[in-house]
């Protein structure tokens, strides 16, 4: 089974932390073959050693996926390591925190390009290959934001509100065909697009007590829900968005 982890490598926590990274090193471990995609080749080349020391199999390709005329080529080159891909993760994702009165035509493209663009397009190039195995997995990346608005997070909401309806869309289209679509939307998490909040420890208590559980999310909680999409225990889901946030959003 071959997996591409579609992951943008943040500069500060690039690929030795994060969801895609965590999401990578966890369907290793379970047996998967990954290729991590970014644009940060040391951040990579350190993912892919952590993932081949504990005897996972991985590769890396360096090339930025916010550019959308190379989705083709990239979905070639990430199928020569271990064969055609099973699973693809779309964990890139990028979060200007804009108030809306500076928001430029050019943030609002890179924002709704990276996160809401190349998941489609890059899936697209992908589900062919699934189709003709009669099985394939796409998980998307949403977020609280998919559902609730958050301050000076227009631009973002409105591409996560999308990943969910595209999740559904690619679900309605697609899973006929054994290609099952589903989104996870996580909470509160230690990654590069939280670090401001993470830089507030007033901010983290407070949105901690929002969830039922009394936490914020741990990159461990990413393991089972992605192992689960990602293998047939899964195969009746599909086109729904589940929420990994310690039921922050019931409250």
């Amino acid at each position: 089974m071959s997996v591409v982890v579609a992951a943008k490598l943040s500069p500060v926590f690039g690929a030795s932390s994060g969801i895609g990274q965590r999401q990578a090193q966890a369907l290793a471990q379970a047996g998967a073959s990954v290729v991590v995609l970014g644009r940060r080749e040391e951040q990579l080349v350190s993912t892919v050693a952590e993932i081949e020391t504990s005897a996972g199999k991985a590769a890396f390709l360096s090339i930025d996926l916010a550019d959308r005329d190379s989705l083709a080529e990239i979905a070639k080159l990430a199928a020569d390591p271990f064969g055609a891909i099973d699973i693809l993760i779309n964990a890139a994702g990028v979060n200007l925190r804009q108030p809306a009165h500076e928001i430029t035509l050019e943030s609002w493209d890179e924002t709704l390009n990276l996160n809401l663009a190349v998941p489609f397009f890059l899936a697209r190039e992908l589900v062919p290959g699934m189709q003709a195995k009669a099985w394939g997995r796409i998980i998307n990346i949403a977020s609280l934001q998919s559902s609730r608005a958050f301050a000076n997070g227009l631009a973002y909401g409105a591409s996560k509100g999308g990943i969910a309806q595209l999740t559904r869309a690619m679900a309605e289209t697609w899973s006929a065909k054994g290609v099952n679509c589903n989104a996870i939307a996580p909470g509160f998490f230690p990654t590069g697009l939280t670090t401001p909040v993470y830089q507030n420890p007033d901010m983290l208590d407070k949105l901690a007590a929002q969830t039922a559980i009394g936490r914020n999310g741990e990159l461990a909680d990413l393991d089972g829900i992605t192992i689960f999409l990602a293998a047939a225990a899964s195969d009746y889901i599909t086109g729904q968005i589940i929420h990994l946030d310690g039921d922050f959003t019931a409250k």
